[in-house]
């Protein structure tokens, strides 16, 4: 795609304008969600006011966080294959997850109650979390862009994910295995349900992971992919719509350090948690249909590396070189080869996060 397409010569977009456009309108949106529901701004069971609160705390608890991380040299290291661009971002702060994520789930579990649904969600997304801070760690620790290895990373998700689905077993009946769909239809899946919920755990969850590349990009989708989802369980699962009001007032929060040029960086931390939330919520709602439009970019994010390997792959030729579909995968870093700014990239996607919801709340709306 050629920049020049989509040139924002009229308007100078820096991180702070796309920040306080998020706040903006995802305040706007929680608040008109909440209004046509018949749900007071004020009151517990709402989108806007856990939106509001857990953005604030986070917000203030990044002002102390971020400099502790610093002191405490969690530096990171820039892959060097990666974007040129991004090799002057070395040093900045990660691990951000480890403040924004526990401070809105623990906001949830006591404004819930310990609600049992709550607590189930949140101990599969301070899990994930937990990963994530693993293999940032050794990042560190080692002094390289390399943590914990691919398999091990992979078999603590399923470790999670299958403790996670063995509680859903358990606790939610025959019901959850047939799959809700879209104009009334429904896929009856029995057993075939459970590696299935698996898979979505784990995919879910490394999907973020990958959108998790330019300073802005995984913090904002996630906040605008949490509030969609909120509004969409709020009639049957109303302790779901708080958790996902509070952690997506968490991302707003953390984005406050975030924003481009980015004081602290999420992380696997943080990233592997926020997919981590999304998948266990839609499969206890049952709202697989709307997480994967919800989560279109995430998706088309994972495509893009699948994609660019596989092609690598079957192009291989006797030396060992194959071509390539994308200049650099993911998508974003394909989008900043081309020539675009990191903010044009992050206000795209924004943006497009925005659509995704919208026509989730419309088929379930008029469907």
């Amino acid at each position: 795609m050629d920049a020049k397409l989509f040139s924002d010569r009229s308007i100078k977009l820096t991180g702070t304008m796309l920040l306080l456009t998020l706040w903006t309108g995802l305040s706007f949106a929680a608040s008109a969600l909440d209004w046509f529901a018949n749900r007071p701004l004020w009151q517990g069971l709402s989108l806007t006011l856990p939106l509001w609160i857990c953005g604030l705390v986070t917000a203030a608890l990044g002002y102390w966080a971020v400099p502790l991380l610093r002191a405490l040299k969690t530096g990171q290291f820039i892959r060097e294959d990666g974007p040129q661009g991004h090799l002057k971002k070395a040093g900045t702060p990660t691990m951000g997850g480890i403040f924004f994520v526990p401070a809105a789930v623990a906001i949830a579990l006591l404004w819930s109650g310990f609600n049992a649904n709550v607590v189930a969600v949140s101990a599969l997304t301070l899990g994930y979390g937990f990963i994530g801070w693993l293999d940032d760690w050794q990042v560190l620790r080692r002094k390289s862009n390399k943590g914990i290895s691919p398999r091990m990373k992979l078999a603590l998700q399923v470790l999670f994910g299958g403790l996670f689905c063995l509680w859903l077993m358990l606790t939610q009946g025959e019901s959850i295995t047939t799959v809700a769909l879209p104009f009334g239809l429904a896929l009856p899946l029995g057993l075939l349900f459970w590696p299935l919920a698996w898979f979505v755990l784990v995919s879910e969850s490394n999907a973020t992971n990958l959108t998790d590349g330019l300073d802005g990009l995984a913090g904002g989708t996630g906040a605008i992919a949490l509030l969609g989802l909120g509004a969409l369980v709020a009639p049957t699962h109303p302790e779901l719509m708080l958790f996902c009001g509070c952690l997506s007032g968490g991302c707003l929060g953390f984005l406050m350090h975030n924003r481009n040029p980015a004081r602290v960086f999420m992380g696997d931390t943080g990233s592997l948690a926020l997919g981590g939330a999304l998948a266990a919520i839609a499969l206890i709602t049952n709202t697989l249909w709307a997480l994967l439009i919800l989560g279109g970019l995430f998706l088309a994010e994972t495509l893009s590396v699948i994609a660019q390997v596989s092609y690598f792959k079957a192009t291989k030729g006797p030396d060992g070189v194959g071509k390539r579909l994308f200049k650099m995968a993911p998508l974003h870093h394909h989008l900043e080869l081309s020539g675009w700014s990191e903010n044009q990239i992050v206000s795209r996607f924004y943006l497009t996060g925005g659509c995704l919801v919208l026509v989730c709340l419309l088929l379930h709306l008029f469907v």
